[in-house]
């Protein structure tokens, strides 16, 4: 287990209450990886050696992988809040920067639809400590793709009626300045499906090490504990290569597969306190099988720990291990018949299939031998 003090950046530092909320907790599952302890090792050498210093990480692989799990772990190991951007392809500049929008009266508050009311009227309220996109995600139960658009619908509206009263404004920062400039461990999700140039360039700018941002009412400068985790999936769809320029500020890059089937089984049984190791070999060899069979005929699904979590969960509940393994794990790679055979051969050709049965009929003969 690894204790936060041992990778403390600034241990003058003093948190909020609130800020010491947003550090992640790491349940008593949870399982420290070789990447986690590299990736915490590096960044406390460095911390204070300049230019030298690893402050934007990258961790790429497939979904399921643990990418954000790893993220999340950081925080808790530097004592840094975490919190997240979640990009998406029609990002603007105002999603990296934040927005400033119209102060409007109670008169023109009360004309509005009720979601819109809801949605201003929590912006109001807010203290500054959330980001636009967070206040309007909670507020309405969007995701954050959603609040984005919301937000820009919100601004339309606002100037079309504004009745040619004059207006106050007030500038609600992004998720990104808010972590970038109080100092927070931020993981930016797949930066790698933005279309527009000129957004990736206002990131590359946020990841320099002495960058600074520009906003509307000042320029703010990075905060010397911010930490970036770029987490992006390969060969996903709607992505694309990552910018070399993204990839050129990154000083530390993970490449993220499927653990060794050691760690699978370990991890799996902390998760769900099944212990019949003979069988969760057996399992672990299926989803290995799986991963690579699909990653062979490009099959564009995943066989990774997410499955493997929920597929042992369901069979240490009493399901069937061959019949959960198409609801927990095959159907989530792929529904198409075709897809479906060749993964099922590959498993068959292993004699997987075969061993899985006869580890299941062993269990229970022992099961009933132990009976009184």
């Amino acid at each position: 287990m690894l204790e936060n003090e041992t990778y403390a950046l600034s241990p003058e530092r003093q948190l909020t209450d609130a800020e010491k909320v947003l550090i992640w907790k790491k349940p008593f599952t949870h399982k420290v990886s070789e990447e986690e302890r590299r990736i915490s090792e590096e960044i406390k050498r460095n911390w204070n050696r300049g230019e030298m210093k690893i402050a934007n990480i990258l961790l790429e692989g497939d979904a399921g992988s643990g990418k954000t799990q790893l993220a999340k772990a950081l925080s808790a190991n530097f004592g840094l809040p975490y919190t997240k951007v979640t990009c998406f392809a029609d990002m603007d500049k105002s999603d990296i920067i934040g927005a400033i929008l119209p102060v409007i009266s109670s008169e023109r508050l009360e004309k509005m639809e009720p979601a819109e009311q809801i949605a201003w009227k929590a912006l109001y309220e807010s203290e500054g400590f959330q980001s636009i996109t967070e206040i309007l995600t909670h507020a309405l139960g969007i995701t954050q793709e959603q609040a984005a658009l919301k937000m820009k619908q919100l601004l339309r509206l606002a100037a079309e009626n504004n009745d040619g009263e004059a207006v106050e404004y007030r500038f609600y920062p992004s998720e990104i300045v808010r972590a970038y400039q109080k100092g927070y461990l931020l993981e930016i999700q797949e930066p790698n499906v933005i279309r527009d140039a000129a957004v990736l360039m206002a990131l590359n700018s946020a990841l320099e090490l002495d960058g600074s941002i520009n906003l509307p009412t000042e320029i703010i400068r990075r905060h010397p504990d911010f930490i970036a985790v770029i987490t992006t999936n390969r060969s996903y769809a709607g992505t694309r290569p990552l910018n070399e320029a993204l990839r050129d500020r990154v000083q530390h890059t993970e490449k993220m597969d499927l653990p060794t089937k050691e760690v699978m089984i370990e991890r799996v049984m902390a998760k769900t306190g099944f212990q019949n190791e003979k069988v969760l070999g057996i399992l672990a060899d299926m989803i290995i099988i799986l991963d690579k069979t699909a990653r062979a005929n490009a099959i564009k699904g995943v066989a990774g720990m997410r499955s493997f979590f929920y597929w042992v969960d369901a069979i240490a509940t009493g399901a069937s291990a061959k019949e959960s393994l198409y609801h927990k794990v095959i159907y989530k790679i792929t529904t198409d018949s075709e897809e479906i055979k060749l993964l099922e051969e590959a498993l068959n050709n292993h004699g997987l299939f075969a061993s899985l049965e006869e580890a299941q009929i062993e269990g229970k003969k022992n099961e009933n031998l132990t009976m009184p």
